[in-house]
């Protein structure tokens, strides 16, 4: 497919609320959360309120209560939000089995495709320099790295810090310095299973002070993706944080990415730069409640989490923070999703969003700098099948699934606790005739399906089932990346490993 660039727009911002004119885009800064749930902030109402800078960040700028992500696993949505595609069109997806939630393991062979345009490639038309601190999970083969896809630089890992592994057939995941290999989890960069104690959280930290700091000197604007992963279990913390929190390991985690958080904002301030950066703020996917309680958060009020298409595994929280552009203090009823996180920025940078493909995610910039609502479905995706849709307060389920018998008689269970007949199903149930129906504003833990029989039913699906039959209409999917697993590929990190050892050792 033609790699169509794309072209600059003359973009001037003016500060409101008397503050002064400047020209040129804003930096960019997304603080991407790993697992953490719609019910881990204090304003969402977690009752611990361990959360205050995020809770300040939403009284300074806007709320988003009905924001989403675009699959609930790590990978998929993480390749939509860079991309501002579905996982089924860029690729990030399986067709081994129907459904089926799928990521990028170290022996995956796939990775995102050279065919797909990435947000930071796309910004360096607006002469934008970006970086991404912490995990990218969107292949780990050095053909599919942030650096081959538009990032300048990186401080991070390919995967996530899974392990630590003890054989040569499975080596601990690498962490890097943009191309260069500087050690491993576990090894070089230590988290202890036994206390949670790590300092990768810090690390991060400083990543991203420095990193801001440079290129407020330089007078460039930046992109900066903030992909953290201290919530994603092994849940770990910094030593200053453990045993702080009434949540236990996990309340530990969100208080010092809160902490930091406040620290990154606070150094826009100091910086003199704050009203020249767009920050946003929201997680991958919903909590993982396989992991909880000790090592996974809280979905709030909604309908299981990770790796399900119910509420908890898709609503994340969200907040947008613009000083003297984004009104104080707001809640926005926009319906989001992390994809249009690609097409808001692109909008912000004076950018227009390419034209030779499918691109998913909506410009929110009216809903964020205007307050205006933009109607829009939300697409619920798991594997390779359209699970439910979403329009103005309704939710469709066209098929339902929590996860298999078999795997809830290992244990394994996406949705601890809540058994709702029908609709949290351990197998693939359909329901494409008559989809299931909630109203998330009477029902937002979908207890409660409307009846069939019933005219509001009647009325409310007469308006989603063109939508939905449009969309499948048009709906050209990408080739599955996530398909493949061979072991072999995992020699060269072998290589890399010992050649790491030998520059550590220096």
């Amino acid at each position: 497919m033609e790699r169509r660039l794309l072209l600059p727009l003359c973009v001037c911002w003016a500060l409101s609320a008397g503050g002064a004119e400047r020209s040129g885009p804003p930096n960019l800064l997304l603080l991407l959360m790993d697992d953490m749930g719609w019910g881990d902030l204090g304003v969402f109402g977690e009752p611990s309120k361990e959360t205050p800078n995020l809770d300040q960040m939403a009284s300074e700028g806007m709320l988003f209560p009905n924001f989403y992500t675009a699959n609930p696993l790590c990978s998929p949505s993480r390749a939509a939000l860079l991309t501002g595609r579905l996982p089924i069109r860029n690729g990030f997806y399986t067709t081994n089995a129907h459904a089926r939630n799928a990521y990028t393991p170290q022996e995956i062979v796939g990775g995102i495709p050279g065919s797909e345009l990435l947000l930071p490639e796309l910004l360096k038309k607006a002469g934008y320099v970006s970086k991404i601190i912490g995990k990218w999970h969107l292949g780990h083969r050095p053909q599919f790295h942030p650096l081959k896809h538009g990032f300048d630089e990186w401080f991070g890992s390919p995967n996530c810090h899974f392990g630590p592994y003890d054989n040569k057939a499975t080596p601990n995941i690498p962490v890097y310095r943009d191309r260069e290999m500087i050690g491993r989890y576990y090894e070089d960069f230590k988290i202890d299973l036994k206390t949670g104690e790590a300092n990768l959280t810090q690390i991060y930290l400083q990543e991203a002070l420095e990193f801001i700091s440079r290129q407020q000197a330089s007078h460039q604007p930046f992109f900066l993706y903030w992909a953290i992963d201290a919530t994603h279990a092994p849940v770990y913390a910094s030593k200053q944080f453990l045993g702080t929190s009434q949540r236990g390991l996990y309340g530990d985690a969100v208080r010092e990415i809160d902490d930091s958080i406040g620290k990154i904002l606070k150094s826009l301030q100091n910086l003199g730069i704050s009203e020249n950066t767009f920050v946003f703020f929201t997680s991958d996917n919903g909590a993982a409640l396989i992991s909880a309680p000790k090592q996974g958060g809280s979905n709030g009020r909604f309908l299981c989490g990770k790796q399900t298409t119910f509420e908890g595994g898709m609503r994340e929280p969200a907040i947008a923070w613009w000083p003297g552009h984004i009104p104080a203090g707001h809640v926005s009823h926009q319906l989001g999703n992390v994809m249009d996180l690609f097409t808001t920025s692109l909008s912000l940078a004076g950018l227009q969003p390419p034209s030779d493909r499918q691109i998913d995610g909506i410009d929110l910039s009216p809903a964020i700098l205007q307050g205006k609502l933009i109607d829009r479905p939300i697409f619920y995706y798991r594997g390779n099948e359209m699970m439910a849709v979403r329009l103005e307060l309704y939710k469709a389920h066209y098929w339902t699934w929590s996860n298999s018998w078999e795997q809830f008689s290992q244990g394994i269970d996406f949705c601890p606790g809540q058994n709702i007949s029908g609709v949290t199903t351990h197998t693939q149930e359909e329901h494409t005739k008559l989809p299931l129906l909630f109203h998330l504003g009477r029902d937002p833990g979908e207890k409660y399906p409307i009846s069939f029989s019933s005219y509001e039913y009647q009325e409310v699906m007469e308006q989603i089932s063109p939508k939905v039959q449009l969309h499948k209409e048009t709906m050209v999917p990408g080739e599955p990346q996530l398909n493949v697993c061979d072991k072999a590929v995992m020699v060269w990190i072998l290589v890399v490993s010992s050649l790491a050892q030998f520059w550590h050792r220096d």
